[in-house]
């Protein structure tokens, strides 16, 4: 393989015209016939989903189940891989490299980049299930027809009590922790060194380079960057879909507003106008500002939990089930259950989880590459996966201990646990909130802080999804045009609308989960790709090192 295909950064870029950007019109600075035939094929599974929902939540049930049933142990397996992958880099040589050249330094500062990476990560992920899934794990009614917890009940933990609470918590952290950040850290460290280092667009594409040189501006690079979009586009509208049920759950303890329909509607629309103004602005400017607001609610709601919680139990508990996740960390991450029960469990929790991740990995590492130009190799490796880790345990451990102890305290019959096994999720945190403001009216003005939060958090994931989807259809343009960015903003929140109204967010999200298994292929060789350019960098460098040496003697003799 030559140098010249080992290095694309010594080619340049491509010009827009090779690059097939469009340079007037209303698709300005987008490529058109991947812009076209994107918004053709979702057109088209919108107007599917929503004409005969039975039926397309039964396709897409049977393909995510066949995917559970026959690709676990590849889903369980991959993981493995690239969490090994993560420690690998962290700790080898590589860690010097920079994300763009030498001489580049961040554009953001720390506490600007962290910020965003976990708003667009994980942020609302862990508001709406982090008091809900550690109550599931703790319950002991396999209410659901298998084990709420298989893990505690093979270590004997069987009953209510500390030992299966620590469980519970652990386990949360196992599906909330490393494995997934792993993921995005991977597929965002491939997306920044290609487009950084190495001058190539800021897509999916890039990081196959190394395997198929200047065919990823062809149909393979297209078909890649398109599943990209759908990761995005449904992802997102999913997640605002469902999240608006909790904000609506909300409003109606706040004021009375009647949940329904209309009311759900109405802060889709709110929503996704508030996410696309800040999408426009710019990272360095709404999303940013939006980010760090985030971080300052949470820690204002978080003090609340801590503090007027049981605090010396919580930093007691956080001990426990971190060592317990710690301990078990290798043993849960390779189970392979036999037994039906178990294995049902595991197919629709942590395979679940897993197909998530993998499908969301596009979006969110996009986005973070976006935001990491500049930083070493260790740096971004350390932080983007330690750092969200290390917050999400500190938060799951605060709102899912608070509600466990509730539980753990009235002897199960505190009523939290009821409603999760009616599946009532929403209500699942303010019913936490009830149980631990001392007055009706701190009650409400925590409620109030929660749902702010709720919102404020759908507008940074999905003015971030906004600014992804446009990158990648623009190949790579970091700032892409602002009629693209409404027109996207746009689609995210009428895809949502329409399938809440036909009743097929389920099946959004269940399709969002079946295409992880196509993404999980290209993720693996986005990250054999970047190892295969940071082996070979070297030996490109020492053989130019070795030319100019020569060349230099040649001209003194």
């Amino acid at each position: 393989m030559s140098d010249h295909h080992d290095d694309p950064s010594q080619t340049g870029p491509l010009n827009p015209a090779a690059l097939q950007i469009q340079q007037q019109g209303l698709l300005k600075g987008a490529h058109r016939g991947m812009t076209l035939t994107a918004a053709a094929i979702i057109l088209a599974f919108v107007l599917f989903t929503a004409f005969d929902t039975s039926l397309a939540g039964a396709v897409f049930g049977s393909a995510r189940a066949w995917i559970e049933s026959t690709f676990s142990a590849y889903y369980i397996i991959t993981l493995v891989f690239l969490i090994a992958v993560c420690f690998g880099l962290m700790l080898s040589p590589f860690g010097k490299v920079r994300l763009g050249d030498d001489d580049s330094r961040p554009e953001f500062s720390t506490f600007a980049w962290i910020a965003m990476l976990f708003s667009a990560g994980i942020g609302i992920g862990i508001l709406f299930f982090g008091v809900a899934e550690p109550l599931f794990y703790l319950d002991t009614s396999a209410a659901f027809g298998y084990p709420n917890n298989p893990y505690a009940d093979m270590a004997g933990a069987t009953a209510l009590g500390h030992e299966r609470a620590v469980s519970a918590l652990a386990v949360t952290y196992f599906h909330w922790g490393l494995h997934g950040w792993a993921v995005y850290v991977l597929v965002g460290l491939s997306l920044a060194y290609f487009a950084y280092r190495k001058k190539l667009p800021l897509a999916l594409r890039s990081a196959l380079y190394p395997f198929i040189g200047e065919r990823i501006y062809g149909p393979i690079g297209h078909l890649v960057d398109i599943l990209a979009v759908f990761g995005a586009v449904f992802g997102v509208a999913t997640s605002l879909g469902l999240g608006v049920s909790q904000i609506a759950t909300g409003l109606e303890r706040l004021f009375g507003i009647d949940p329904g329909n209309p009311t759900q509607l109405a802060l889709i629309a709110i929503i996704s106008a508030l996410s696309i103004l800040s999408a426009v602005s710019g990272v360095g400017r709404g999303i940013k500002l939006l980010s760090q607001w985030n971080i300052i609610l949470s820690v204002l709601l978080l003090g609340f939990f801590l503090f007027a919680g049981p605090t010396g139990w919580l930093l007691g508990m956080f001990g426990d089930s971190l060592g317990h996740y710690l301990g078990n960390f290798v043993q849960m991450g390779l189970w392979f259950p036999e037994e039906p029960g178990p294995s049902q469990w595991q197919g629709d929790w942590t395979i679940f989880y897993w197909g998530w991740w993998l499908a969301w990995a596009p979006f969110v590492g996009l986005f973070i590459a976006r935001i990491s130009k500049g930083r070493t190799l260790r740096e971004y490796m350390a932080c983007v996966m330690i750092i969200p880790t290390a917050i999400i345990i500190g938060w799951l451990c605060v709102f899912g201990g608070v509600a466990l102890h509730q539980e753990l305290t009235a002897g199960g019959e505190a009523g939290l646990i009821t409603l999760v096994q009616n599946w009532n999720l929403p209500a699942a945190l303010y019913g936490t909130i009830d149980g631990l403001a001392a007055t009706p009216w701190l009650a409400w003005a925590v409620s109030a802080l929660a749902t702010l939060l709720l919102a404020s958090w759908f507008i940074t994931s999905s003015d971030s999804g906004t600014l992804v989807i446009t990158t990648i259809l623009s190949l790579g343009n970091d700032e892409p045009s602002r009629p693209m960015r409404i027109f996207w903003g746009a689609v995210i929140g009428a895809v949502a609308a329409v399938l809440l109204l036909a009743g097929g967010l389920g099946a959004l999200q269940t399709a969002s989960i079946a295409a992880a298994l196509p993404l999980s292929v290209v993720i693996i060789l986005m990250t054999l790709g970047v190892i295969k350019s940071l082996i070979q960098n070297p030996a490109a460098v020492r053989r130019r090192r070795r030319a100019a040496r020569a060349a230099a003697a040649t001209g003194r003799d």
